[in-house]
């Protein structure tokens, strides 16, 4: 047996979320990224492929390099299973790199860091270019503000008010890198770090920046949601259109491409 690590690049827009419906797919079966990838995989091994991610999005979240991996004994070269297993995949899903790794290389706890990038137009009209990766907000938002409030989430905290209350963990504590409020002209720009994230972490931090980004609350309120632990409380859910998971990072030992290693001072 082999193991390989693979890159996915997908657009969630059509998909069921990552996660496989049921115990094993099959061919034929492209409602979730994980069914669609196992079926081409599986065609191009000629047997069974399961593959384990880093990190499950949901239904409409997008992915830049999600990484996979899975064993397999069929003699095939890293070109022969990206391109094969990109020919038999569906128009939105491709694989952008693969690789063999060590045997004890785990796409989900290997990783030391998540990143994920949550993209909004702010002006009156609705996005018609681009649209499936965008969520959009009328009102003006002051960028800035929300900024400066998010910083209050950096480090290792409790994150209940910004899990939904169908998340599975164990616990809520997250260590969060680092998080940044952009704007680039008519769009505002999140992007965040941490070592994990609850079930719609992103979305809720999200729901509630845009709270502050309107003028609705101060930019106090941010802390007061974290130390209150209370999501009934908390801002709305933002849509899954614009969020992006950038993808995971490793320690350089495992020798993966540049865009999901860690820089040598923080792996």
């Amino acid at each position: 047996m082999t193991r390989y690590a693979l890159g996915v690049e997908y657009d969630g827009g059509g998909f069921l979320g990552w996660q496989r419906l049921s115990k094993s797919g099959t061919p034929d079966d492209t409602s979730t990224v994980q069914a669609a990838l196992e079926g081409a995989l599986s065609s191009v091994a000629d047997a069974q492929v399961d593959t384990i991610c880093a990190g499950r999005t949901d239904a409409g979240v997008h992915a830049q390099c999600q990484v996979v991996h899975f064993d397999s004994d069929a003699a095939r070269t890293p070109r022969g299973w990206l391109l094969g297993a990109t020919a038999r995949l569906p128009p939105a899903v491709c694989v952008r790199w693969c690789q063999p790794v060590a045997d004890d290389f785990h796409a989900r706890f290997s990783a030391r860091a998540r990143r994920y990038r949550y993209t909004l137009v702010n002006r009156l009209a609705r996005p018609a270019l681009e649209r499936q990766y965008l969520s959009w907000e009328r009102m003006p938002l002051d960028a800035d503000a929300m900024h400066r409030a998010a910083q209050v989430l950096v480090g290792e905290n409790d994150f209940s008010a910004f899990r939904t209350v169908h998340c599975q963990s164990p616990h809520a504590m997250r260590n969060l890198h680092g998080i940044s409020v952009v704007r680039q002209g008519e769009r505002v720009v999140v992007e965040v770090q941490a070592n994990a994230f609850l079930h719609h972490m992103v979305r809720n931090i999200v729901g509630s920046l845009l709270v502050v980004g309107r003028g609705e609350r101060p930019e106090g309120w941010i802390g007061e949601l974290l130390t209150g632990r209370d999501r009934t409380v908390a801002g709305p859910t933002a849509p899954p259109d614009g969020l992006v998971f950038v993808s995971p990072l490793y320690p350089a030992e495992w020798g993966l491409p540049s865009e999901v290693t860690l820089p040598a001072a923080i792996g």
